[in-house]
């Protein structure tokens, strides 16, 4: 039978028809993706490594990062259209079709680098991560409210998640570890830009943006994909701490923004995003100052204009907090048909880590979990491994059969309808940077878009912090600060300069200090403690 491919169609499936666990069809069961037939194999494989993952795990803790969350229930509901323009023509995702449909999602807001139990006032990116629960199986859409990263490679991940936690000796985080990363690393200043301005410390999670940070593709019906960029909108405005009243409101409350949210739904305030998307024709753009790819990079409004999508709201609070918000499992590589991987190293290796940690943290089996589990038919040929409780069997399959492919009974592979989307690829296998890799003009601009109260922020929190460091971290950070702005460098040299003067006069030693990230007077605190503490007799 010819395929109709004038109706935006995505995979066919029955009863018998073979899925992953988040329930997408498979439509090849017996290849990887590969560059050209021979290879090699690419990273985002997904299909392939949720199925061989839990294969390792069949026979048979908090989060390493984003461990301190909340999270709420809600829906997404699409405009049918990108701006003006009917959204078929750059995807066939049935999530974006038809105005008005609704999806139901889950979402969890969370803090970046500090553990499970840390006050939600502190400096650090907060992750914005959503799960659709689409009728095609899951789509996780896993982001921050900062538009870019620190870093443009994944083999830097670990390195700096390591610099950034506490000390493995003293358990407490440490700035110099932070700038001692960060002044090696260029890339990340314009990441440093926003984190030490008020940006780094949202109001609450209401009342922030959400973003994809990685480049992802929309492929439409005929196989054409564009490059793809996500963007949240609060309906409820943007708002900023600085530290005073961060330290003022951490010192009542160090789950505030938790409760915010929680009552916020609670009383009906349900809060609502809209969705945007920033769109580019597929390709490398070398008439760009930047790589479309590098996450540290935004896209100018002015050159790729903001489209709204569709809105999101959330009207549910978790009936049980553990088994909803820290169960729940996102991966950047659980995509739908018609939304596909750009070639952009961190998602690339996101697309293996986030996936792999859920089947270490919670199990390999952590999909069968309600909160994880597609709202529609799965049906895998997988067993065994941690906690599990059902098999993924389809209806009048033969349960001896437990492979594919197969004559006597068992799950086949789904039919292709819309055009598969096969990227042309071409070049030797190499370990280098990408080629455009400015490290400081867009952190300039971001700076001359502050407001004089953000500048100033921004520059008393890094004097504060950069002030503790060794001196040549110090001039490593005055040097990118004077590449990305006159003033920005001036600034900071002059600000380092008369905090140095204001150490020497207290007779202060540089790099004796240990404290958290902006906590200016740690070190009064524990002194503090010992001075004013009552005294009191054993008992």
């Amino acid at each position: 039978m010819e395929k109709d491919l004038s109706k935006n169609q995505t995979n066919m499936e029955d009863d018998g028809t073979l899925t992953n666990r988040q329930g997408h069809p498979i439509t090849n069961n017996q290849n990887i993706r590969t560059v050209s037939n021979r290879g090699p194999a690419t990273l985002e494989n997904y299909d392939f490594i949720e199925k061989i993952s839990h294969f390792d795990r069949e026979k048979v803790p908090e989060r390493i990062v984003h461990a301190r969350g909340a999270g709420a229930h809600g829906y997404f509901e699409t405009y049918g259209s990108v701006g003006d323009e009917p959204v078929s023509k750059y995807t066939r995702a049935k999530v974006f079709q038809e105005k008005g449909k609704q999806t139901p999602v889950f979402v969890r807001f969370s803090t970046v680098v500090n553990g499970l139990h840390s006050p939600e006032t502190v400096r650090d990116p907060r992750g914005f991560a959503i799960k659709f629960y689409t009728e095609d199986g899951n789509w996780d859409l896993v982001g921050n409210n900062l538009k870019i990263f620190f870093i443009r490679d994944a083999m830097n991940f670990p390195d700096m998640i390591h610099a950034f936690r506490p000390d493995p000796v003293t358990n407490i985080q440490d700035p110099r570890r932070f700038f001692d990363f960060c002044a090696n690393s260029p890339e990340s200043f314009h990441m440093v830009t926003f984190v030490y301005s008020p940006w780094g410390i949202p109001a609450n999670y209401r009342m922030m943006q959400g973003s994809g940070v990685n480049t992802y593709k929309l492929v439409n019906n005929e196989g054409k994909a564009v490059l793809v960029k996500y963007h949240w909108e609060p309906k409820q405005g943007i708002k900023n701490l600085t530290v005073k009243e961060a330290e003022e409101i951490q010192g009542k409350n160090f789950s505030h923004a938790t409760q915010d949210l929680y009552e916020a739904i609670e009383r009906g305030d349900y809060p609502e995003w809209e969705l945007f998307v920033q769109i580019m024709e597929d390709g490398p753009h070398p008439e760009l100052d930047f790589d479309p790819l590098d996450d540290t990079k935004l896209w100018p409004e002015d050159q790729f204009p903001w489209k709204p999508v569709g809105r999101m709201v959330l009207n549910k609070n978790p009936e049980n907090f553990f088994n909803e918000v820290e169960q729940v499992a996102f991966g950047t590589g659980v995509l739908v048909d018609g939304l596909d991987f750009s070639d952009d190293k961190m998602l690339q290796g996101r697309t293996f880590s986030y996936s792999d940690t859920q089947r270490y943290r919670i199990g390999a089996n952590y999909l069968q979990l309600p909160i994880n589990a597609a709202k529609k038919r799965v049906a895998t040929n997988q067993e065994g491994g941690q906690l599990r409780y059902f098999n993924d069997k389809a209806p009048g399959q033969n349960p001896h059969v437990n492979y594919e492919p197969s004559s006597m009974g068992g799950l086949k592979e789904a039919e292709q309808v819309g055009k598969e989307f096969t990227p042309h690829v071409e070049g030797n296998l190499v370990r280098e940077s990408i080629d455009r890799n400015d490290n400081t003009k867009q952190a300039g601009e971001t700076y001359r878009q502050f407001e004089d109260w953000e500048k100033d922020e921004l520059i008393n929190n890094l004097v504060n912090d950069l002030a503790i460091c060794p001196k040549d971290i110090q001039d490593k950070m005055i040097a990118l600060a004077e590449q990305a702005d006159d003033e920005y460098g001036r600034r900071l040299r002059e600000g380092l300069s008369e905090k140095a003067k204001e150490m020497n006069s207290m007779k202060m030693e540089i790099g004796v200090e240990m404290r958290p990230l902006g906590f200016k007077n740690a070190h009064k605190a524990v002194q503090k403690a010992v001075e004013e503490g009552h005294e009191a007799d054993p008992y």
